[in-house]
């Protein structure tokens, strides 16, 4: 199969060429392979290939033989090395598949390697001390987004349709945002973090994917989504697969359009624009919009505190067990210096507060699910800025303790967080780019607890209104050379 020709199916398509006999896994398998060498030196997304273990069942599943690639954070491939970007963690080897890996490999997906991610994913942007940054394909001097943008520079440059990626506070969005991507963040409880762990920083981390289309992501939600034994929660089950549900039209909508973000961040104006006029795009669909504002149920401040104290406290427990596995020291040498001070903040809260910051979380949470009982979806720019150059990100946050860590993260990302610490669904379209730039905007929908039906259906009918398919990076396996 030529570069060219795998480039340009989804990961449903792909599926279904194998299960019809036109091509086989192990060519899809070649093609990846191909399309790594040939952009990978370029955005330095995947961090580690290794060949194909898994031949699954042609047809068996909406996603059979389909390549893809794992985040390096919160999942484990038996005999693989889960490193979290870090050089603390550095040469940690899976002694076994954690649940959702055997998911994976259930739903027919072969796996081909493990994507950047920024230190423990505690950034959104993707530039390790450990691997160096990742690039992003529309444009190689600037971040791709993170904390999933090893996976996100990966799906957009064509080496895979689909990869994993995790979300605590915006990782698969803001990644989607910046490369052109659709990317959605699951309910909480929806997909097991089993079984190393009940919860990732308390509740607020969640597994999902990065897809070109929308029934990728759909197609992997219906694989990967339910409960494990021990889970101490799960989401309800879907009424039906969410394949099914973006087949279907979304009904007229109670829209919420919110250009404002809690810290009273000023948003870039091409992205202003983008989601106005998604708004109007609503509007054109028979979707009513109204300006609205989401109420924290907190101020924007406690809500910044309590945020790092749970990611801080959280860290700490991280960093000592590495520490501890591996003999290696916790300073300048193994951590980063963002990451070690927030580490040592860490180390000072304590149970009072911690459990303080987990009473935030309910207010937050309570906040967020009464607005949508008035409204069937909030509509904000994933961003308020393009994505910045490489090595910028930083920028005025150099002393910052782990509080000010926060708010620089906050600031770069206001609009996401939100929606981790209520727990609700949300996700990134990429409905527009940016004329002067071409750079890629998207805008954010989020829907009430339980609600990625109604994101899946209003996601496909926007796809199909203003198609995002056939937009292309400069850097793409497609256009490059096959050996």
């Amino acid at each position: 199969m030529e570069l060219h020709e795998y480039a340009a199916y989804d990961a449903v398509g792909l599926a279904g060429l194998v299960a019809r006999g036109e091509v086989t896994s192990a060519e899809l398998v070649r093609a990846a392979q191909a399309a790594t060498a040939a952009v990978n030196p370029r955005i330095n997304a995947v961090v580690e290939s290794w060949p194909a273990e898994d031949s699954p069942t042609p047809g068996s599943t909406p996603l059979a033989g389909v390549p893809f690639l794992i985040k390096d954070i919160a999942v484990s491939m038996r005999g693989k090395r889960v490193e979290l970007g870090s050089r603390l963690a550095a040469g940690n080897v899976a002694a076994a598949d954690s649940f959702l890996m055997r998911r994976f490999r259930r739903a027919g997906l072969v796996t081909l390697g493990r994507t950047a991610t920024p230190e423990f994913a505690y950034s959104t942007t993707t530039e390790p001390v450990l691997y160096g940054p990742t690039r992003n394909p529309w444009d190689p001097t600037r971040t791709p987004g993170g904390s999933s943008g090893g996976s996100a520079a990966a799906v957009a440059a064509g080496i895979t349709p689909l990869a994993h990626a995790t979300d605590a506070a915006g990782s698969i969005r803001v990644p989607a945002a910046s490369t052109g991507l659709f990317g959605l963040k699951p309910t909480r409880g929806r997909v097991s973090l089993g079984p190393d762990a009940d919860e990732v920083f308390n509740g607020l981390a969640v597994h999902g994917g990065l897809s070109r289309t929308v029934r990728d992501s759909a197609a992997l939600l219906d694989l990967i989504q339910g409960p494990e034994t021990g889970d101490p929660y799960f989401a309800e089950r879907p009424r039906r697969p969410y394949l099914e549900e973006i087949t279907q039209e979304p009904g007229r909508l109670r829209v919420g359009l919110v250009t404002t973000p809690g810290n009273g961040r000023a948003v870039e104006p091409a992205v202003l624009k983008a989601t106005l006029t998604a708004a109007r795009l609503l509007e054109s669909l028979g979707h009513r919009v109204d300006v609205t504002t989401v109420d924290l149920g907190v101020s924007w401040e406690e809500f910044v505190l309590a945020n790092a104290r749970l990611w801080s406290a959280n860290l700490v427990t991280w960093i000592d067990g590495f520490a501890a596995t591996s003999g290696r020291p916790v300073d300048g040498s193994t951590l980063e210096p963002e990451t070690l001070t927030s580490y040592r903040w860490g180390l000072g809260v304590s149970g009072a507060q911690f459990v303080h910051a987990l009473d935030v979380r309910n207010r937050v949470a309570r906040s967020i699910g009464a607005h949508f009982e008035t409204q069937d979806l909030v509509l904000t720019p994933t961003l308020p800025e393009a994505p910045v150059p490489l090595g910028t990100y930083g920028q005025g946050a150099e002393d910052a303790d782990g509080p000010g860590r926060l708010e620089h993260l906050f600031r770069r990302s206001p609009f996401t967080a939100a929606f981790n610490v209520a727990g609700t669904p949300a996700m990134s379209v990429p409905l527009a780019s940016d004329p002067a730039t071409g750079l890629p905007i998207g805008v954010q929908f989020a829907a009430g607890q339980g609600r990625e039906d109604t994101l899946f259906r209003l996601a496909a009918q926007l796809e199909r209104a203003a198609p995002w398919r056939d937009r292309r990076p400069p850097v793409w396996a497609g256009a490059a050379r096959q050996a």
